[in-house]
């Protein structure tokens, strides 16, 4: 596999699985506490990885040199679904179970909670990302998004074009968000200025676009988890690409996280072949990297230089793809 050999802005060829050749990764799992249910992974300016514990309503923090862990309560109630790194350094947390955006100070674990409106109940809290203005964006899949500004704790929350489904979400390098609504089957972009969002359609009817990621060039890399496909779109050009997976066995591939690395190589769980596949832009080819547990189940994916992490919800533990010789 070649972990960086994806030139910026190169073409799209045909999918196909990469030929043999030499393994330029590791793959290491780390137990974490039984019952957890392990959702979303980000890892910590200090070297460690955030974990949302889904089931036990706490955040988690992993040393990956020791595989100790710490936890911090969330609150009664809490069913953490997402976190990310802020640009202040901590972490976020979007929490279906108290409907609202946390955040955990990470020198005193000090927890801070922005909830939702009252009247926008049981949102079902799923994705958040900052936009360059420092603005926090997050999804809901009972059919709403939001903004958030941490500097004075203004909320704002909409109705999302057709209803449920908000899933993934994400920034561009220009700073345009995009979200993937599972329900809804397309991609809306939102307008930060005024917290409209447009719709956009991939080619395939009821796909079920879960997660999204830009490249370096701007391009979304969306995994259509009804049909098992992955797709991109060029807001440049707005033209779509779809590729088929698993074109070896013929079966029906799961997407489900995706996370665009160094390199712009395209990473992908699979709940079907229970693997993280790696897809190279310039290439148009991928290959699969089985992970050592059965029904890992990694709904999301995140990384830092020379890491691919995911949480494996399935089995209470972490996985990482480390690259390089």
């Amino acid at each position: 596999m070649r972990a960086s050999s994806s030139p910026a802005c190169v073409g799209e060829g045909l999918p196909a699985q990469k030929p043999p050749g030499p393994m330029l990764t590791r793959m290491q799992e780390y137990p974490v506490g039984r019952g957890q249910g392990p959702h979303d992974v980000a890892p910590a300016a200090d070297g460690g990885v955030w974990y949302t514990a889904q089931r036990s309503g706490e955040l988690g923090w992993l040393d990956s040199k020791t595989g100790a862990t710490r936890m911090v309560k969330l609150g009664a109630g809490s069913a953490p679904h997402g976190v990310i790194v802020g640009p202040d350094g901590a972490p976020w947390v979007t929490d279906g179970g108290l409907n609202a955006i946390v955040r955990v100070d990470p020198a005193t674990n000090a927890v801070r909670r922005f909830d939702l409106p009252a009247s926008r109940p049981n949102a079902n809290l799923n994705t958040a990302t900052f936009d360059r203005a420092g603005s926090l964006w997050f999804t809901g899949e009972g059919g709403i998004y939001g903004t958030l500004d941490p500097r004075t704790g203004a909320m704002a929350v909409f109705d999302a074009p057709r209803g449920a489904g908000p899933y993934g979400i994400a920034t561009t390098a220009s700073g345009e968000v995009y979200f993937a609504s599972l329900a809804g089957s397309y991609v809306g972009r939102i307008d930060v200025a005024t917290g409209r969002a447009s719709v956009l359609d991939p080619p395939t009817p009821g796909q079920g676009a879960r997660r999204v990621w830009p490249d370096s060039c701007g391009r979304l890399w969306i995994t259509e988890w009804n049909v098992g496909k992955l797709a991109s779109y060029d807001p440049a050009t707005k033209s779509w690409h779809e590729y088929v997976l698993d074109l070896s066995s013929h079966r029906t591939a799961q997407p489900y996280a995706v996370y665009v690395g160094e390199g712009d190589v395209v990473w992908i769980t699979d709940f079907a072949q229970n693997a993280i596949l790696d897809f190279d832009i310039a290439s148009g080819t991928y290959s699969g990297h089985p992970i050592p547990t059965a029904g890992a189940e990694v709904r999301q994916l995140a990384g830092r230089t020379g890491e691919i992490w995911g949480a494996e919800s399935g089995t209470d533990k972490l996985v990482v793809i480390r690259l390089g010789p």
